[in-house]
This record gives C-alpha cells, structure tokens and sequence, in this order.
C-alpha cells in the first residue's frame, strides 16, 4: 500500500507508507502447478515458409498480383515493422493502465481551478521532499530523509509500468499537494481487500501548511475522485485507506463523498477503507 494520510493535523489526506507500493511490487500470479506440455505450440506450415522465403529471394511481388487482405499472418508479419503493426492490432486503452493521467486535464473546484500534473523528479524533488520532511507528513508517509530517500520512492512508480503516477496538485497555478494515482486492484492492497477491476487508488498529502485545516482536503479530494470517475470510464470505484488513527484525514474522505467501508489490517498499519461509488457520486 502507498503512503498513509499525511495531514493528520488537518483534514485532510494521504495514505501508507511507500514500502508496499512501489509500482513493480504488485504480483500478476500465474496458475500454480501448470507444465509445459499445457503450452499451446503455434507453428506456420512448412509450405507457407517455403513461399515466403521464395517471395524474399524474388524480391517484391508483381504489382499486379492480387493483394491478401490483411491479417498477422499474411508475409509482412515476418519482417520488423509488420511485427510492430500486429502488435499495435493488439493494443487497447489498457496499455495505459491509468488512462492517461497527465491528460485528465483542469478542474473547477470552489477553491479554484486544480489539476493534476505528473512528478519530473528533476523539477519537483526538492519540494517534494521537503513535504516529506514535515513532520505532520512524515508522520504517516514515514518518507522523512534526504533527498535520495524521496527520489527513491518518487523513480519507483516513475521507472515502472504506469500502475501508479506520482503527480503535484497545482491549484490556481501552484503546487500544494502531492498524490499518487494508482491501479487499486494490481497494487499489494488487493492482497488484503476485495477490489474490482480498474478500481482506483488516491493517497494524497497537503504540502503548504497555511493550506491545511481549511477543509481543502475534501474539497480537493472530491475533484480528484470525480476525475477518475471522467476519465476512467471502467472504474466504478475509487478507493482510498488512510490510517485509522488520522480521524481528521477519514473525515475529510467521508466529507467528499466517499463512504467508509471496513477496518482493515494492512502490513503497516490498521487503515478505514473508503470507498467513493461511481453509482452513488451524486448522493454523496
């Protein structure tokens, strides 16, 4: 699980500590107990090969000769660039696990226009790390430490494959905040909680400290929430754990509109699920 709810003096959130959550830690399992001889062997016929490598010494077919439609099977798909296009044919919003977070664009919150902008280590390192070096932060992120400690922790989900983004809150022009956007059902909470496919994960921490205990947490919280649900059509959920014991941090989810769902013991701590219901956005 990623960082647990930094603003534990304000309500506002963040979640786990980042020791569970680095991007490549979530396990895709294969089936236990599988053999080889389940593995199913795709071969071309021999004549086919034949008159491929036929065509390749000849050089290019006749003009004239009539084209195959096209399939990954036709000549092409033995050479490079066909091998690329067939494996384009394959490719669905998927490939971008989160739906193209740097693309979901600005917001209108009542505290002014928001949005999301994904980390550049090389320009927001040193803002980032000393949020973490607060110590309403650290008290919850447990990410307190130089720089390289932070950097660490930001390149993991960076250098991974796209199933969590570290992004800066920028509001009215300035960055305020720190969230990370992930993949709530390929990351390590699912060990511990029932998750739905493309649920999606909020950990969010308020940087500024004249930014806190103004109930921009909810506020912020909400839009982000509202986003994902925009954004991400195949998400139904959008989920969030803070600790338990940050009572400011699990008001501000319940003030945005998320309900919570269970106590839950994760590895680092004893966390409220919460739970915002795509079904039930306009209720709450």
């Amino acid at each position: 699980m990623p960082p647990t709810d930094a603003t534990a003096h304000a309500a506002n959130a963040a979640i786990d500590t980042g020791a569970d959550t680095s991007p490549g830690t979530a396990e895709s399992s294969a089936a236990e107990g599988s053999d080889s001889e389940d593995t199913l062997d795709l071969r071309l016929p021999d004549e086919l090969i034949a008159l491929f490598a036929a065509e390749a010494d000849t050089g290019e077919a006749r003009s004239d000769a009539p084209r195959a439609a096209p399939t990954l099977l036709t000549a092409p798909a033995l050479t490079a660039p066909a091998f690329v296009t067939a494996s384009a044919l394959f490719a669905t919003a998927d490939d971008d696990l989160l739906d193209r977070v740097a693309d979901w664009g600005p917001t209108v919150t009542p505290s002014g226009v928001f949005q999301l902008v994904p980390v550049q280590v090389e320009r927001d390192l040193p803002l980032i790390n000393r949020w973490m070096n607060d110590p309403a932060v650290a008290e919850f992120w447990e990410l307190a430490g130089p720089r390289d400690m932070t950097e660490r922790h930001l390149r993991a989900q960076l250098s991974g494959d796209g199933r969590s983004v570290p992004c800066l809150g920028v509001l009215e022009g300035t960055p305020m905040s720190y969230w990370e956007i992930y993949r709530a059902d390929l990351d390590p909470l699912a060990r511990h909680v029932p998750l739905r496919p493309h649920d999606t994960g909020i950990h969010l921490l308020i940087g500024e400290v004249a930014d806190r205990g103004r109930k921009l947490g909810s506020t912020l919280l909400r839009a982000v929430a509202d986003l994902a649900l925009n954004k991400r059509p195949a998400c139904a959920r959008v989920i969030a754990e803070p600790d338990l014991r940050n009572t400011p941090s699990v008001a501000a989810f319940l003030s945005a509109g998320f309900r919570f769902s269970a106590e839950v013991d994760l590895p680092a701590k004893r966390a409220a699920l919460m739970i915002r219901d795509r079904s039930l956005r306009n209720l709450l």
